[in-house]
This record gives C-alpha cells, structure tokens and sequence, in this order.
C-alpha cells in the first residue's frame, strides 16, 4: 500500500544527470518508496490511495525558490524601468504601507503562482505581519524558510521602525510560533534585511540569537555597489570581510542573497565558513552579473531565485533560461566555453541544490528514502516535443503551464493544473478589488 503512485512516467536522476524512461514511482509517509521499471501489470494490482498516469511526463524534484519577497507580490509591473536604488525609493516605502489584510493577499497570490509554476519550497527574505503568511503557507502545503524584516536603521518609517532590541524580539517571536510548523515543513531563519540598515550590535545580537537556535541566518549581500562602498567607507573593508570580522556572523547556517560584487578574498571568505549564496538572474541584470562558474569550481552551494514578484514574477523556469543566456555571454564567450554553466548544473541549482540550501538535504532527488517534494511536467507539447535532451529542454523550453502536478511532503497539492489546497478563483476575485485600486491610482 501506498499514498501516491505515478505510473508509466519518465524520471530526471539525482544531480540531473540524465532521464530514465518508463519507471513507476510510489510514495509512501512522505518520502519516495520506490523508482522500479514500470510493469502494466504489477502496477495495476498495488494498493495506492491516489494514482497518476505518468505517460508522457517527467518526474524531478519541486523547484526552490532561495529569495522571494512575499510582501512585494503586489508591487508587480511597478519597478521595471525605474531608476536606482528601487530598494529605498520603492520597495521600502511600499512595504511601510502593509497590512495584515494586504500580506495575506500576497501570500495567496504568491503560493498560488508557486504552486502553479512547480516551486514547492522557497526562502523568504523578510517582511511585516510574518504570521498571515505564514497561516497561508500552511494552508497551501508548500515547504518555505520565512524570517521577519529586520532592520534599526534610523528615519524609517514610523510603521516599520524598531530599535535593535524590538528587532530582535520579532524575529524571537516568529521563531518560536512558527519553527517547525505545518509538520515540520515551515522553518524560520533570522535576517539581516540589508547591512547598510543595520547597526552592529543589531548583526552581532541577530547572530547570536540564531546560533543558539541553530537556526538559518540570510542576508541580502553585496547587491549594489553602493552597498560595497558603504561598508568600505564605514567599516574599511567589503561586506563579507566586516561579517568575518564581527566573528559569530558566517557559518555553514548563513545564506546570502544575490552576492554579485565579490573579491577573491570574500570568495575565499564564503568557501571556509561554508556560505550558500542565491543568484538571482532576472533581478541581477540591472546590477552585476555573478561569478557562478568561479564560485561552483570552489564548492560554494549556489541556488537559484526570483526576488520575488516585482522582479518579473516567480517563474524560476524563466531564471534558469535568462541564468543560462547571462553564464554564457559573461564567462562562455570570454574563453569560447559554451558549456561554461551546463543545463544540468543550472537545472541542479534549481531542484537538489535548492533544498541543501534551505537546510533541506534528505529532498531534490528522486531515489527511494528521499523526502517526497516532486513535480510532473508535460513533455509531450508543441513547445517541449520531441527532444533529444530532455534537460537541455528543461531549460530551454519549459513554462510554468508544462507543470501538472505537485507533491510536498508526501501530500498532492497540485492534480492536473488544478490546486488542491487553495481556492484559486476566490484569490483572483480578491486579487480583482486591488486592481481596481491600482487602475484608479493610474487613471
């Protein structure tokens, strides 16, 4: 007996190395029971509470979005063209305007698009009124890392503004309502929004609090080069040198978002504290481009993410084609190396990786053992059929539409396109009365 089986299907093997056809895939308790060469006919006669006809699908595992923004998911179409910095003229003021009400719409909305876009677990940087997220999420059945905005800068806003130890006492609370929650598939890190707007003692005490929790610790880094020349003017040495200095800051538990402006001595940095970093291709392109193929040659774990859905919505398929177009022009045609981030390292970044970097790494594989967090996508449409490499397709061709079904832990969430966990149609009618505010507000 057991809870899912998906008959007939194609599967993407561990470390995206290649396609095995025609296997049967059952799970069982949350994790992959099985990968056994499909048989019609032992197929038919096992006991399975719900079952897939996989034929002409491929199996992988859910997509990991490292670095979203949930409470920007109603800022979509409004930094595109703007001028910089959009973080302190923008996306901050915006953010200063949220609601409980406005932060459950955006959950709903960004674990639907999720969801429908075949991302089953994901990091969230940081925001306000944290719990109605995470109510959501809960509800939705998607495996998310969540933190609070933390931040002591003075002349916020008076709506977000907090001192060091208001700041802290947050990400306490959060911590402590929300860690391993949903049965063990929402987790809570702490967060430094930004080290321009955090004091010392606000990173040392964050720090602390998150080692004596064992808990994640993520920060946005060396995203601007203002950014870069803040820390070199108030501190005399770059971000991640200044986190080295401090002592508590960098370890194997800290994830840094974007990290495009980096000296070889920070490189060296992240290699021996262990440090995963986050890419985000879409977002990234208005400021530096990584240095990913450096980073991958020293064992750095690199995700993959969206930067929420101000930056050009959360489909991670649409990052890895852009990631796979940026890797070659910056670093493929410099040496004639076309090849110099092959699809199944980009495809890697997006799944296995992904889950390492949320501090998931029993997930991102399709093998007997593994936690069940899987995806189904349709190869056999006019934009994905025939193919002689299905992984080069993956990042070739596919959309979020080529996504059918998702399992998170075990559980269907997502049957034939249709979302089992929430109401879609409720969400967009909800979704409608804030664009007749936005329409008003442009008119």
């Amino acid at each position: 007996m057991v809870d899912i089986v998906i008959e007939n299907v194609s599967v993407l093997m561990p470390h995206a190395e290649g396609v095995a056809r025609h296997r049967t895939v059952g799970i069982a308790e949350g994790k992959i029971a099985f990968v056994r060469d499909a048989d019609a006919e032992a197929d038919a006669v096992l006991e399975a509470a719900t079952r897939i006809d996989g034929t002409h699908k491929l199996v992988m595992p859910g997509l990991v979005d490292c670095h979203t923004h949930t409470g920007q998911q109603l800022l979509r179409g409004r930094v595109l063209d703007e001028l910089p910095m959009i973080w302190t003229r923008i996306m901050l003021p915006f953010e200063s305007t949220l609601t409980p009400e406005l932060m459950r719409l955006s959950a709903k909305l960004s674990a639907l698009e999720m969801i429908k876009n075949g991302t089953a677990a994901f990091a969230d940087a940081g925001s306000y009124f944290m719990d109605e997220a995470a109510t959501v999420y809960e509800q939705a059945g998607l495996r998310g890392v969540l933190s609070v905005s933390t931040m002591d800068q003075p002349g916020l806003p008076a709506s977000i503004a907090m001192t060091c130890d208001e700041a802290v006492a947050a990400a306490d609370g959060l911590y402590d309502r929300w860690n391993g929650a949903a049965e063990g598939r929402l987790h809570v890190a702490y967060a430094l929004r930004a080290l321009m707007s955090c004091s010392e003692e606000l990173i040392r005490k964050t720090a602390d609090h998150a080692n004596e929790r064992g808990a994640l610790l993520q920060a946005h880094m060396n995203e601007y080069a203002a950014e870069v020349n803040y820390s070199l003017q108030n501190q005399g040495v770059r971000p991640f040198e200044y986190l080295e200095r401090l002592g508590n800051v960098l370890s194997e538990r800290f994830l840094g978002a974007h990290c495009l402006m980096l000296s070889e001595v920070e490189k060296n940095i992240l290699v021996e504290r262990g440090v995963k970093v986050c890419h985000c291709p879409f977002s990234n392109c208005a400021k530096a481009t990584p240095e990913t193929p450096s980073l991958r040659s020293r064992g750095v774990v690199e995700g993959l993410g969206s930067d929420g859905a101000a930056h050009g919505g959360l489909s991670l398929w649409a990052e890895m084609r852009l990631f796979r177009s940026i890797m070659n022009v910056e670093h493929g045609v410099p040496i004639a190396d076309p090849a110099v981030m092959p699809a199944r390292a980009i495809v890697n970044m997006a799944t296995e990786n992904g889950y390492v970097f949320l501090g998931e790494p029993d997930a991102g594989r399709i093998e007997p053992g593994a936690v069940a967090d899987l995806i189904t996508v349709d190869l056999r449409n006019a934009g994905m059929y025939p193919s002689g490499n299905v992984v080069n397709t993956l990042v070739e061709c596919t959309t979020g539409s080529d996504v059918r079904d998702m399992v998170v832990d075990g559980r269907l969430i997502m049957a034939d396109r249709r979302v089992l966990t929430l109401d879609e149609d409720a969400i967009l009618a909800e979704a409608d009365e804030y664009q007749a505010y936005l329409d008003d507000l442009n008119a």
